[in-house]
């Protein structure tokens, strides 16, 4: 079971989720939320990683600027979790992400996990930290392009995803010759969470083994 820790960042002190694993961990995770905060599914998606053997941390990016946000998945959820991520904007939550890395990095090899908005989190972290980072429809990231990454990269999208389009996808084939990127068919947006309309178990898992085969590379 998992528990709340206090995270130092160069704006302040933000809460955290973090999830042990029963033996010696085989690295770290950062877990990068969505625009709904450290809710009830990231935090059970840090315990998941901590069931496979490493040490999670969720920073709660959204603390430095709303305190203690949890949303739900419906149409109020969405608008405040977009008004809240554009108002921290990428580089409030790239603090928040440097402050789970220094917190992790001094005893493991730390990697980030990010899911929708903190997939393209996930990625600046990439770019501008270093750090290997595995994004879940990163809907975010053509902007980000730009940033070339300085670690290994591996990027889910989901083929029938309305928010991320083809094109966008070969985009980042394109900027990104040296990524993984796989596209997984028949499902949409939000496929990994199970408090989404679109989520599949199937494909869920599928991209879960494929993360983790990537984890076992370049973190352990």
């Amino acid at each position: 079971m998992g528990q709340t820790i206090s995270i130092s960042t160069r704006h302040g002190r933000i809460s955290g989720w973090q999830a042990m694993p029963h033996d010696k961990p085989r690295g770290a995770i950062i877990v990068i939320q969505e625009i709904f905060g450290v809710n009830s599914h990231i935090r059970q998606v840090a315990e998941r990683f901590a069931n496979y053997g490493y040490l999670a941390v969720a920073p709660a990016l959204f603390d430095l600027v709303h305190p203690g946000t949890e949303l739900g998945y419906d149409e109020a959820g969405v608008a405040r979790g977009r008004q809240i991520a554009d108002e921290l904007g990428f580089d409030g939550a790239l603090d928040g992400v440097r402050g789970a890395y220094d917190l992790l990095e001094a005893d493991n090899r730390v990697a980030a996990v990010g899911y929708c908005w903190g997939g393209s989190v996930a990625y600046y972290a990439n770019a501008r930290l270093g750090i290997p980072a595995v994004s879940y429809y990163g809907g975010r990231t053509v902007p980000l392009l730009k940033e070339h990454p300085k670690a290994p990269l591996l990027l889910h999208f989901a083929e029938n995803d309305a928010l991320i389009p083809p094109e966008d996808v070969q985009k980042h084939r394109l900027a990104l010759p040296d990524a993984e990127i796989a596209v997984w068919p028949g499902v949409g947006h939000g496929f990994n969470c199970d408090q989404r309309d679109g989520y599949h178990a199937a494909t869920s898992q599928e991209a879960l083994d494929r993360t983790l085969a990537f984890l076992q590379k370049h973190v352990r």
